[in-house]
């Protein structure tokens, strides 16, 4: 009796190690372009959600190889990693930049490879037109669309400028969706000027902007670009208020522009690292504890890589091992008020729209802390 329980263990380890496979996941990333800057934490959160999810069995046993590519930030290498995504036989994609992912719908939508962005263009979420894009997070229209809303409610002259640099990214949140919502509610847009993501000076744009006199601006940037901003902006006397999308908001731009920071506002979909008393901070960080024992702090953007990261895996392993894409579309869709422990509002995909987070908080910047001034906002 022995010996035939001995020979069952054994087969049955033989059968299910057998079943067990390698599942692989591509992942394009900006380590070393204009956007590095938010690029590389965020990448961070990505790789440790796939190790999380690794030492934690997988994908119903199978092991998730990720294959990382980083194309700095442009627009033929991020074609070049499709593809060798494609001849690696990748299940899911997770991307980055708008352009990019904007100059990969065809390709997605015809090879039916779900692909999660950190690019939150409203354009992707349209599931009719792109069936195969998904998003955690704000679109950046919808980031507008609130931060106008809160214009039309608490400001006085109720004007506005756009201030953003000239890629797919930076015009997304404006042309035309922020230019029409405004002129819907009444706030009037009377400047927009062009930063470059890199650029050390905002001088002539913040000069020029001054003479349109706008109570509040609205800022499509990065970290490096918002500083260069709001210094000089502060140098200036500039008295115009600023409010950030989610990229230009985190620890990282308090110490860049040091004071020039004070009263910031930004539209925040996540959770920051401060954030305690959140179930998924409380993870990140005692997880952190074990991977990386030496850091003390992550940015924010980590904590985007891993949410967005977290979302994509948790369908895949509801997949059940049935990794074609359709069937994985049908799963996300599936997806109604998924909790993300608390690192975004609940994630809800339809079959007509793939915006994943419709509510965000507006944050402060006082005294260097960084604190909401909202509860959660919708634009629904």
């Amino acid at each position: 009796m022995k010996k035939f329980f001995i020979f069952f263990f054994v087969i049955t380890m033989i059968v299910s190690l057998s079943y067990a496979k390698e599942v692989k996941i591509g992942a394009l990333v900006d380590l070393t372009g204009p956007t590095a800057d938010v690029g590389k934490p965020y990448a961070d959160g990505v790789k440790d959600c796939v190790r999380w999810f690794n030492d934690n069995g997988g994908l119903n046993g199978d092991k998730i190889k990720l294959i990382m590519v980083d194309y700095g930030y442009k627009i033929p290498q991020a074609i070049s990693a499709y593809k060798k995504f494609k001849r690696e036989k990748v299940v899911a994609i997770h991307g980055w930049g708008t352009g990019d992912t904007e100059a990969l719908t065809k390709f997605i939508k015809k090879d039916k490879i779900p692909y999660f962005s950190a690019s939150y263009s409203e354009h992707l979420t349209d599931a009719k037109k792109n069936p195969y894009n998904f998003l955690v997070g704000v679109t950046y229209s919808d980031q507008a669309r609130i931060a106008l809303k809160y214009i039309k409610k608490y400001g006085v002259k109720k004007t506005v400028a756009f201030v953003y640099n000239d890629t797919g990214f930076g015009r997304s949140p404006f042309f035309p969706d922020g230019e029409d919502f405004a002129k819907t509610i009444g706030v009037k847009v009377v400047d927009k000027e062009v930063v470059g993501l890199k650029s050390l000076d905002a001088t002539s744009q913040l000069l020029n902007m001054a003479k349109h006199d706008p109570e509040y601006a609205l800022v499509q940037e990065t970290y490096m670009a918002t500083s260069t901003i709001l210094k000089d902006a502060k140098k200036l006397g500039i008295e115009t208020k600023f409010i950030g999308f989610n990229w230009t908001f985190g620890k990282t731009l308090i110490k860049l522009a040091q004071d020039a920071t004070e009263g910031f506002l930004a539209t925040n979909p996540f959770a920051l690292w401060t954030d305690t008393d959140v179930k998924g901070i409380k993870f990140l960080r005692e997880l952190n504890k074990k991977y990386h024992p030496n850091v003390t702090f992550r940015k924010i953007n980590y904590i985007q890589g891993f949410s967005s990261m977290y979302v994509m895996l948790s369908g895949l392993k509801m997949a059940n091992k049935n990794y074609k894409g359709e069937n994985l579309k049908k799963i996300y869709e599936s997806m109604k008020g998924f909790d993300t422990m608390g690192l975004t509002a609940p994630v809800t995909f339809t079959s007509t729209s793939h915006k994943g987070v419709r509510a965000l908080r507006i944050y402060r910047i006082n005294n260097g802390q960084m604190k909401p001034i909202t509860d959660y906002i919708s634009v629904e």
